[in-house]
């Protein structure tokens, strides 16, 4: 079973700042998942062309089954509001998503509060701002593979430290009754060693992912707990598009 996750940054390619479509199917394409998870995604937002991203990646893979989840409707940076389940939008969103071309016998998603007050971040020319961070999100699919169920959860955690063990935290509670084995795959946010809540998964890769051109930090992890196996072949993956590596961990059933 091939699983890969990738932060997308919306579609955009950094060199040029082009969000093509084209480019993201190729992406995927490439990647050749049985299972992909997607953080920063775009659903009909005027900046990515209206293009429902999940979709197009649906279509590149095969999936048999996609779900876009919203952590937010609105536009991220400007107008929005955190999404509600209760109340589903067909507008402009922004969020992750979960594909397998593997049948799905279940399926949950969690939903994980913004910190409320400002926080500093520091951009890109070294200056500090204070921004505004926004709620995030979990999904979990339990798929069928060749050697029986397994678990697998993806999300996007927050950039503040400390907040974002506190989601991770939450989103491990609300795990525990989900069926193993499992595997966490995502942008955790949390760069090097993770946090002492993880002690009970193993890590499947150990390589960095962050900034794609010269990868020095590894903020996308591919995480297991229980039988799934031994992997191989995992490694990281430039792609035409992102400021992110995507990850790709192959599993191979237990002896």
């Amino acid at each position: 079973m091939r699983l890969a996750t990738f932060n997308i940054l919306h579609g955009r390619t950094v060199g040029d700042g082009v969000i093509d479509a084209d480019r993201l199917h190729s992406a995927v394409k490439a990647l050749d998942p049985d299972v992909l998870a997607l953080q920063e995604v775009d659903r009909h937002q005027a900046r990515s062309g209206s293009t429902d991203q999940t979709a197009v990646a649906a279509d590149a893979m095969g999936a048999v089954w996609a779900r876009f989840v919203p952590a937010i409707n609105g536009t991220p940076g400007r107008a929005y509001t955190p999404a509600d389940p209760a109340r589903p939008s067909a507008g402009p969103a922004y969020g992750i998503a979960m594909l397998s071309r593997l049948p799905v016998s279940d399926w949950r998603e969690f939903r994980l509060p913004a910190l409320p007050l400002r926080s500093p971040i520091r951009t890109t020319d070294g200056r500090w701002i204070l921004t505004k961070d926004e709620p995030r999100v979990a999904a979990s699919v339990v798929v069928e593979g060749s050697t029986g169920p397994l678990t697998v959860t993806t999300t996007h955690l927050s950039f503040v430290p400390g907040w974002n063990a506190i989601q991770l935290r939450r989103l491990l509670a609300q795990l525990t009754g989900m069926p193993e084995p499992q595997v966490l795959l995502g942008d955790l946010n949390m760069p090097n060693e993770l946090p002492r809540s993880l002690a009970t998964w193993r890590r499947l890769i150990d390589a960095p992912t962050y900034p794609a051109n010269h990868p020095t930090l590894q903020l996308d992890h591919v995480l297991a707990r229980g039988l799934v196996g031994h992997a191989y072949e995992a490694e990281v993956v430039e792609l035409a598009l992102s400021d992110h590596r995507a990850v790709v961990v192959d599993l191979l059933a237990s002896a």
